[in-house]
């Protein structure tokens, strides 16, 4: 083992006396430290020695530092309190072995130097819980935390309850969140900044964002850690506006916010599509000269992104010395956000191609804006890439090949890859549910959501959303009703206007158009656009001129810009052969200026999409593709088929439909 580094580090922090040239020299010419056999001298004093552990620990390097303590061990007078004058350097040692394997999680071997330990104290014990806190066993550290605090001869300090509320980060650890805060003021430390902010930080993640507001109110100081908590934790916990004025409240004080402070009030403002405050803490970022800041620019692309304005997001992008993962996967996300896929894609294409390597997130990221007209041998390609790179056993990402390949159309690699998953998460049966439902499979999709329920997962708002499309495909009314009820009584869902609208969806396919109606004018809330979109749309599949006209002009009074209501509306007097009316709705929509979104058609062929439009010659190829349409259409007039006009793409605007 080389024992440069040690030699290095260790000069950094002790002055030029404090190591001889002849034990550097000792050092360097061992490949073990401090383990030579017969009378080697133990060289350093307790002070070196603990600062050599110190910095074991941070280093991750046990091996040198279990040389140390095997050295220890065979100089064990050195380290007994009954043989030193001075009991507090032997401490030290003891304290910074026990932290040192800590650091390096050998959580056994730490407990064991503690339970032999000759003399302990409150470092001692923190030490140990820090240790068990820090990989995970929060179990372990609170056991022991406990027992401290029974024996009593051991006071706990400031660091002992910030070690303890740092892991109070969940629902169910609340009530010791509380437990701590009665600590802290029977034992005198509501004065203490640090365990104030600690308390603050636990609050608003266990979601008691009321305790932790108060906790603010009632600090007796505030540091930029303080403001940065709660800002944060409000931010985090979906409370944009009040993190938003408090950030404001803080710029107009005294305390300079921080990048993370920054960072969180740009949540704030992604949460809330804030765009003009956004943009005024942008400002104040350029002039505190933090814009470099990966975390900043990071929050920045974010916010731009969710606030629709994707060329200042690629600016910030683009003009960045230096991203990261974070950066990357955000950029990703905002182009799918704001409905630009082709330019996702054509981004992530580039960043492989540049050799920038790519994690689990950013692969996530770019299956997301896989759509039924995103070419799926690209998406095949994506797949080979996350075999390639070990990504496969990712939940995340093999819940974005699910909804990847069921969009683009290949149910069975949906199946396939669900069936691989070896721990699936809610959003992995979400997302099958949905494929199921989107391919007309709604007798699958319930089949699935039974063995769900088997496996003990609680279902979302968005596996209602799933299993009443799925209703609304076999025409499963009684069974979509109950899921609608069964939302807030047996899972505590409040539904939302999009499972109304699946509702009267499916309601209206089944033909139940009066029925639709009715459940519509009872809705607790005030219906939408999707709701008057799902009922005009089953009246113009029944061709229902009636209840089609109500939903239509409540379609307009909701969206008064939208086409849709017209053309469908058109649609249905079409399919009855009222052309009188028919032409009313065409002048009116002409009057307006709105005009009809244009129907598009694509295919994939050799690893490339093509999409068409009506009477398009923009092909390169398009005279053999008209040539071949001719040939079919005379082969179909050759077989007697008679066409059905009643729903003929005519044009909108032909004078002769307003005479």
């Amino acid at each position: 083992m080389k024992t440069r580094w040690a030699i290095n580090r260790f000069n950094s922090h002790l002055s030029s006396s404090a190591i001889s040239t002849s034990i550097e020299n000792k050092l360097q010419s061992s490949q073990t430290l401090l383990l030579r056999s017969g009378d080697f001298e133990f060289p350093f004093n307790h002070v070196d020695t603990s600062l050599l552990l110190s910095l074991c620990g941070k280093e991750g390097n046990s091996r040198l530092g279990s040389s140390i303590h095997a050295s220890i061990i065979k100089n064990s007078e050195h380290f007994d309190p009954k043989y030193q004058s001075n009991s507090r350097n032997v401490l030290a040692v003891w304290n910074s072995l026990v932290s040192m394997y800590s650091k390096c999680g050998e959580l056994n071997e730490a407990a064991k130097v503690f339970a032999k330990m000759p003399i302990k104290d409150t470092v001692s014990w923190n030490s140990l819980i820090s240790g068990f806190v820090r990989t995970g066993e929060f179990g372990k550290g609170f056991e022991l935390f406990k027992k401290m605090h029974d024996l009593g001869s051991f006071r706990f300090d400031q660091a002992t309850l910030t070690t303890i509320l740092s892991v109070c980060d969940k629902t169910d650890r609340l009530y010791i969140c509380k437990m701590m805060h009665s600590l802290v003021f029977h034992n005198g430390y509501e004065m203490e900044i640090s365990v104030g902010n600690a308390l603050i930080t636990s609050y608003l993640k266990c979601g008691c964002s009321n305790s932790g507001k108060r906790m603010f109110d009632e600090m007796f100081e505030r540091n930029v850690i303080t403001w940065t908590a709660v800002i944060s934790g409000l931010a985090q916990s979906q409370f944009f506006q009040e993190s938003l004025s408090l950030f404001f409240e803080m710029h107009c004080g005294l305390v300079d916010p921080n990048s993370l402070t920054y960072s969180s009030s740009l949540m704030a403002c992604s949460g809330l599509r804030a765009e003009r405050e956004g943009r005024q803490i942008h400002g104040l970022i350029l002039k505190s000269g933090l814009e470099s800041d990966l975390c900043i620019g990071s929050s920045l692309m974010d916010m731009y992104s969710k606030c629709g304005f994707m060329e200042d997001a690629c600016r910030i992008f683009d003009s960045a010395e230096e991203l990261d993962e974070i950066s990357m996967t955000v950029i990703l996300v905002g182009f799918a956000q704001n409905g630009l896929e082709e330019e996702a894609l054509q981004t992530f294409v580039k960043m492989v191609k540049a050799g920038i390597d790519i994690d689990a997130n950013m692969l996530s990221a770019v299956l997301g804006v896989f759509g039924t007209d995103t070419s799926l041998c690209l998406g095949k390609q994506i797949h080979s890439l996350v075999i390639k790179k070990n990504f496969s056993s990712n939940v995340f990402v093999s819940n974005g090949l699910i909804n990847m390949y069921s969009k683009c159309g290949d149910l069975g690699e949906s199946i396939n890859v669900f069936n691989q998953i070896s721990e699936r998460n809610f959003v992995s049966w979400n997302s099958m549910i949905a494929a199921f439902a989107r391919h007309g499979l709604g007798f699958e999709a319930l089949k699935l959501f039974e063995e769900m329920t088997l496996e003990g997962i609680e279902p979302t708002d968005i596996t209602f959303l799933s299993l009443l499309h799925a209703c609304s495909h076999i025409g499963s009314i009684q069974m979509g009703m109950e899921f609608l009820e069964s939302m807030s009584k047996l899972h505590g869902i409040s539904p939302r206007m999009e499972h109304y609208a699946c509702v009267v969806d499916m309601l209206g396919r089944a033909g139940y158009l009066n029925e639709a109606k009715n459940f519509i004018e009872n809705l607790p809330v005030v219906p939408g656009v999707l709701v008057w979109q799902a009922l005009l749309g089953a009246c113009s599949i029944h061709g229902d001129s009636k209840i089609g006209s109500y939903a239509a002009d409540h379609l307009i009074l909701a969206a008064p810009e939208s086409p849709t209501p017209y053309i469908l509306m058109a649609n249905i007097y079409s399919s009855e052969g009222n052309w009188k009316e028919r032409a009313k709705v065409i002048k009116r929509m002409k009057v307006m200026g709105m005009k009809k979104e244009t129907g598009l058609s694509w295919i994939e062929i050799e690893k490339e999409v093509h999409s068409f439009v009506v009477a398009d010659r923009t092909h390169p190829q398009t005279e053999i593709i008209y040539d071949i349409l001719g040939q079919l259409c005379r082969l179909m007039k050759d077989e007697d088929y008679v066409p059905d006009k009643r729903f003929s793409a005519y044009d909108l605007y032909q004078e002769t439909e307003f005479d």
